[in-house]
């Protein structure tokens, strides 16, 4: 058994001031954090106290990973995996979680703030409006990795809800394809945001399914980039909206009678 608590700790999708305040405070008092340096910035280490050994994983294996976690967690109190935006999410959890299982390690995770939620509120947009789609659909396009069945992105595009598109901007055509061939027309709106609240770094793109990927090109975007597909996009400039019940004066609920 070790002595230490292995934290998984969800580093938000870029700003360190993102993380939150219970990931901040686990840096504060770890003894050992391995960071994922191509995705984390190295500015999130600047909590962490006089001491602590810190490391970057961006050239290790998943079985270095591990290996290297189980080692600090026998002479260190907290041990953190620093991974971007929210561990459960594209983040190789249960890969981890398993052997340090079988290994006698405790572990615990803290969530992050995600890119999907990050890019929406960069380019201030709501990923929901009422009547419009009240769904959200957090997803990637095949590539090397495949896709289950039923989980295609032309299946999942045929709900014509919020798609929040991970892991796949050098698959940009794939992706238009998809929402083509589900019926999503060429002037559909579309959101790519690169780096979504990196200071300095962050570009937003904003464009159609038409011209969407000759506008990324333009921009040269080809990594770290969320892509949103939805009929709520541009919801800020429609003259006409429907509104949320809950602030509506006619409608009562628990906490406030209709005035009408």
């Amino acid at each position: 058994m070790s002595v230490g608590k292995v934290w998984f700790v969800g580093a938000g999708p870029g700003d360190p001031d993102l993380i939150t305040v219970k990931g901040r405070d686990l840096i504060t008092r770890a003894g050992a954090i391995l960071f994922a340096g191509s995705l984390v910035s190295e500015a999130a280490m600047r909590w962490a106290p006089a001491g602590c050994e810190v490391a970057d994983s961006k050239d290790m294996a998943l079985e270095e990973i591990i290996a290297w976690l189980i080692a600090r967690a026998q002479t260190n109190a907290v041990v953190l995996r620093l991974q971007t935006g929210d561990p459960s999410l594209y983040g190789a959890l249960i890969e981890m979680a398993q052997p340090l299982d079988a290994a006698g390690v405790d572990i615990g995770v803290v969530p992050g703030v995600t890119s999907a939620m990050a890019s929406a509120a960069a380019a201030v947009e709501s990923l929901t409006l009422p009547e419009v789609t009240q769904t959200v659909i957090l997803t990637r396009v095949e590539g090397r990795t495949p896709m289950p069945a039923g989980e295609s992105l032309e299946d999942l595009a045929r709900h014509h809800c919020t798609l929040c598109v991970y892991l796949s901007i050098t698959l940009l055509q794939r992706v238009v394809g998809a929402l083509r061939a589900a019926g999503w027309p060429d002037d559909a709106p579309m959101l790519v945001v690169h780096k979504a609240s990196w200071p300095g770094e962050e570009k937003i793109i904003r464009g159609c399914i038409a011209d969407i990927r000759d506008k990324c090109r333009a921009a040269k975007i080809s990594s770290q980039a969320m892509i949103i597909a939805s009929p709520a996009l541009g919801a800020r400039e429609w003259p006409d909206l429907k509104k949320s019940k809950l602030y509506d004066a006619t409608f009562t609920h628990r906490f406030r009678r209709a005035s009408e």
